[in-house]
């Protein structure tokens, strides 16, 4: 029912704003906010083999939007992220240790890191607000979101289109990915909480 339901929001959305459209939804699914691209991209794809638009300009604004969104959530983590965690993290099992943690990650493998984080599912809607926290360069940011969303726009864009009427396929092979990327995340957090956990005597 959700994802019906998302489905047809997203199609509606391309198919009255065009360009501007998938602009917008790309900003959205970048700031946090979990809209898939595995079906923003690809719809808009197969409108692309059926003449409506063209590959590289969807690639184009697809990575336009991730860069307008993707740096609406890190400047908010930048200047309101760490104050808030740093009063309000322990209740979540987040230390300032972690952050400086945090901190020294992205100043070795910051750009790396955001570069191929735009191009994984469920990573790419989050990868802004740990970047912000830790006040990883800004100019570095945009030029590695901006080229890492290029590349992760055009390919969902061109599977799309050469689907064609069956675009909702690549949903589907793409969705399994979710799931290990879910499953590592669980592994994380019970390291993390063990973690968190056993530094308390100290």
């Amino acid at each position: 029912m959700i994802v019906a339901a998302v489905t047809n929001f997203i199609i509606h959305v391309i198919s009255a704003g065009g360009y501007a459209g998938v602009a917008a939804l790309m900003a959205i699914q970048s700031a946090a906010i979990p809209l898939p691209s595995e079906i923003i991209m690809p719809f808009a794809g197969f409108l692309a083999s059926q003449g409506r638009f063209s590959l590289p300009l969807l690639a184009l604004v697809g990575a336009l939007g991730n860069v307008a969104g993707g740096s609406a959530i890190y400047w908010l983590g930048r200047y309101g992220g760490r104050p808030l965690v740093e009063r309000y993290g322990r209740f979540v099992l987040i230390s300032r240790h972690d952050l400086d943690l945090a901190d020294r990650f992205f100043a070795r493998f910051g750009l790396f890191s955001i570069f191929v984080g735009r191009m994984l599912p469920v990573v790419n809607t989050f990868i802004s607000l740990p970047a912000g926290i830790s006040r990883a360069r800004f100019a570095p940011f945009v030029v590695y979101t901006f080229f890492g969303s290029l590349i992760w726009s055009f390919a969902l864009a061109y599977f799309g289109s050469r689907l064609g009427p069956q675009w909702l396929e690549l949903r589907q092979r793409v969705h399994g990915l979710d799931y290990v990327v879910a499953v590592l995340v669980v592994i994380g957090g019970v390291w993390w909480v063990y973690r968190h956990f056993r530094r308390k005597p100290a």
